[in-house]
């Protein structure tokens, strides 16, 4: 048998180090930029919604400036969820979670939404990965003994105007949210869009995973950054 000398077993073995870090690094390359879709789009309004048949002469048809006053709740076609930088194997990606599982209802005077209280089922949330999907459930939010995410609103959002049929309007909300049993209060952009039969809202909110007692998760070759985004999209109609 023919017996192989010392340098070729150092060779053999650079060699092979030299491969694993290239199955290492290179797979999650290629996975990430060749094979995994590429993440969901932010929430948005989107395009303005088809107007109603009975709709003539203006976009409000003469009274779309009318009857937003009173009680609203969160319908169908809502959503929310999170957005995050991740880095995988040395690999930037964003990992996006989202549920339609949205529950929560809005006070509306004049111009203004004067009251509001929304829900998130965080233990319905869902991305593209099961993996990711079991450690947010788990070690990241618990969501066994923290099942929700609350936002309240602490002070009214004026948007100027009551905009007609397929409009958007503006404001700024403030309000408390609360994750993993923390509290803080928080301020951000909205945009409304008003639709035949009631309105849609969208908006992101800033997190620090640490202001809710949430460590960045690092393990098994990912790390998450210390900030994402709480993304939504509501849809409501006359409660």
């Amino acid at each position: 048998m023919a017996r192989t000398t010392p340098g070729r077993w150092k060779r053999r073995l650079i060699v092979g180090v030299a491969a694993a870090a290239l199955v290492g690094i290179g797979g999650p390359y290629v996975y990430i930029h060749y094979i995994q879709d590429d993440p969901p789009a932010a929430l948005s309004l989107g395009s303005p919604p088809a107007m109603p048949e009975s709709t003539s002469g203006s976009a409000s048809g003469g009274q779309a400036g009318e009857g937003v006053e009173g009680g609203w709740r969160v319908g169908s076609g809502s959503q929310a969820g999170y957005r995050v930088d991740e880095v995988l194997f040395g690999q930037n990606v964003t990992a996006v979670g989202r549920t339609e599982k949205v529950t929560g209802e809005l006070e509306v005077e004049g111009t203004r939404a004067v009251g509001g209280r929304f829900t998130v089922d965080l233990a319905s949330v869902e991305s593209d990965s099961d993996q990711r999907d079991g450690q947010f459930r788990g070690r990241i939010m618990n969501t066994e003994r923290y099942p929700n995410a609350v936002f309240e609103l602490t002070e009214p959002v004026d948007f100027g105007s009551v905009p007609d049929v397929s409009e958007q309007v503006t404001g700024e909300a403030t309000g408390d949210l609360t994750i993993h049993g923390e509290t803080n209060s928080v301020t951000f952009d909205l945009a409304a869009q008003r639709t035949a039969d009631g309105f849609r809202v969208n908006g992101s909110i800033p997190v620090t995973f640490a202001d809710y007692g949430i460590d960045a998760p690092n393990f098994g070759g990912i790390a998450v950054e210390d900030e994402g985004t709480v993304e939504f999209l509501l849809a409501f109609s006359p409660a």
